[in-house]
C-alpha cells in the first residue's frame, strides 16, 4: 500500500472517531435537556422549571474555566472529558431518580445543578479536543460539528421511539450513554498539556487568567458579541412554538427541528465560506440572519414563522460556530481550552442568564389578558440582534490591533 494511501486510511479513521466523538455528545445532551419540561411536568414539578433550566447558566459560570484549565495544565482534555462525563452519568441518575422517587424540590433542582457543572465543561471540551485534531479546522470544524446536531436528532428521537418523553427513562437513558461516552474516551489518543515551569497560582487554578483575553481588542469584542447574541436567542425555543401553535400548527417539535436541518446545512457549507470570506463578514452575515430571523416572525403570518424558524440554524452557525472557529485560529495552543471555556462562560452564563430572565419580562410585557402582541415581541428581539449587529460593525477589526500579551496570538489572514 502506497504511504499517501495508508495517510488516506490514517486520516479517515481518525475523522470517524471525531464524529463519533460529536454525535454521542449530542446525543447524549438531547436525550436530558428536551424530555426534561414534560418529565417534570409529569411528575408535578412545574413549578421549579425556571429554575431546573437556570441550572445550566449557574454552572457556566463555576466549572468551564475550571475544567479548561485543567485540561490546559495539569491533564490531557480527553481525559477531563473521560471523568467528567463518567461523573455526570451519576448525577444524571441521580437527578432522575429525585424525581421518580418525589425528593423535595429543592433537593431535586440540586441534584440537577450538580449534573450541570459536570455536563456543561464537556460542551468546550469536546471542541477543544476536536480542533487540535483537526488538519484544517478552517474548512473541517463546520462538517465535523454537524454531527452534534444529527446526534441530538437521534437522541430526541430515540426518546420518542421508546416513548419516554415524560418519563424519567430517559434520564437513565441519558446516563448510560454519559456512562458509554466515558467509555469511548478510552479509543481516543490522550494528549498531554505541556509542562508548567512553576507551580500555578490560585487564580490559574480556577482559570481566572483567561479572563486576560479580554484585553486583546478583537477577542472582546467576539466575545461581548456572542454573549449579546445569546440574549434574544434565549428567546426563541421558549416562545416560537406557542406561537406556533397559535397560528394553528401541530407538532410543533417536529416544525422546530426545521432550524437544526438548515444549521446541519450551513456547517457544511462553512469550510468553503471561511476559505473565501473574511472571519468578520461571517460574523456579521450570522446577526444579518439572525435580525430577518425575528423579523419575519414578526410579521404574524405562518409562511414567515416557519421562514424565520428555519433561519435560526443558520444565524447560530454564523456566530456561535464561527467564534469557536476564530479562537481556534487566534489564540495559542497553550490557552484554547481556557478560552474554548470562556467562551462558554460568555454564552452560557451571562446570554443565558440574562436571556431566560429577560426574554420572559419582554414577553410578559407583550402579553395582555392572555393575548400576545407577537409583532412587538419578535420585533423587541429583532430590534436587539440590530444593535448587536451596529456594534460588531464598529467595534471590530481584525487588522492586527491586539496587544502583545501571553496567551493570545497575532490575528491571522482571514480575519
Amino acid at each position: 500500500m502506497s504511504p499517501l494511501r495508508v495517510l488516506t486510511t490514517i486520516r479517515r479513521a481518525e475523522y470517524a472517531e471525531l464524529i463519533i466523538l460529536f454525535f454521542l455528545h449530542g446525543a447524549t445532551m438531547g436525550m436530558w435537556l428536551v424530555p426534561l419540561s414534560p418529565v417534570l411536568d409529569a411528575h408535578g414539578l412545574s413549578a421549579i422549571k425556571p429554575f431546573a433550566f437556570a441550572t445550566s447558566a449557574v454552572a457556566a459560570f463555576i466549572s468551564p474555566l475550571i475544567f479548561g484549565a485543567m485540561a490546559d495544565r495539569h491533564a490531557s482534555p480527553v481525559k477531563v472529558l473521560r471523568w467528567l462525563a463518567a461523573v455526570t452519568a451519576a448525577t444524571t441518575a441521580l437527578a432522575s431518580t429525585a424525581i421518580k422517587l418525589g425528593w423535595p424540590p429543592w433537593l431535586v433542582v440540586a441534584s440537577i445543578q450538580l449534573l450541570m457543572l459536570g455536563a456543561f465543561p464537556t460542551v468546550s471540551l469536546t471542541a477543544t479536543i476536536v480542533f487540535a485534531r483537526l488538519a484544517d479546522a478552517q474548512k473541517e470544524f463546520g462538517p465535523v460539528r454537524a454531527m452534534a446536531t444529527l446526534g441530538w436528532i437521534f437522541g430526541c428521537g430515540l426518546v420518542s421511539a421508546l416513548r419516554v418523553d415524560a418519563s424519567t427513562s430517559a434520564g437513565y437513558l441519558s446516563a448510560a450513554s454519559w456512562l458509554f461516552m466515558a467509555g469511548y474516551t478510552f479509543f481516543l489518543p490522550p494528549a498531554d498539556p505541556p509542562k508548567a515551569s512553576q507551580p500555578p497560582k490560585w487564580h490559574e487554578r480556577f482559570g481566572l487568567d483567561a479572563l486576560t483575553l479580554l484585553k486583546n481588542p478583537d477577542h472582546r469584542v467576539v466575545f461581548v458579541t456572542v454573549a449579546l447574541f445569546c440574549i434574544p436567542l434565549s428567546g426563541f425555543y421558549p416562545y416560537a412554538p406557542p406561537h406556533l401553535r397559535a397560528l394553528g400548527f401541530e407538532r410543533t417539535s417536529a416544525w422546530m427541528s426545521l432550524g437544526q436541518v438548515t444549521e446541519i446545512v450551513a456547517m457544511f457549507g462553512l469550510g468553503t465560506l471561511l476559505v473565501r470570506w473574511r472571519l468578520k463578514w461571517l460574523f456579521a452575515c450570522g446577526l444579518v440572519f439572525g435580525v430577518l430571523r425575528y423579523a419575519l416572525s414578526a410579521l404574524d403570518r405562518p409562511g414567515w414563522l416557519l421562514t424565520g424558524v428555519a433561519l435560526h440554524g443558520v444565524s447560530f452557525t454564523f456566530v456561535l460556530i464561527t467564534a469557536q472557529i476564530y479562537l481556534n485560529q487566534r489564540v495559542d495552543s497553550a490557552w484554547r481550552a481556557r478560552a474554548q471555556a470562556l467562551m462558554s462562560l460568555m454564552t452560557g452564563g451571562f446570554g443565558s442568564l440574562f436571556g431566560y430572565f429577560g426574554c420572559a419580562g419582554w414577553f410578559a410585557y407583550s402579553t395582555s389578558a392572555s393575548i400576545t402582541r407577537w409583532p412587538l415581541f419578535w420585533g423587541g428581539l429583532a430590534s436587539a440582534v440590530a444593535g448587536v449587529l451596529i456594534y460588531f460593525l464598529i467595534a471590530y477589526h481584525g487588522r492586527g490591533a491586539s496587544t502583545a500579551r501571553k496567551g493570545t496570538e497575532e490575528p491571522s489572514q482571514v480575519s
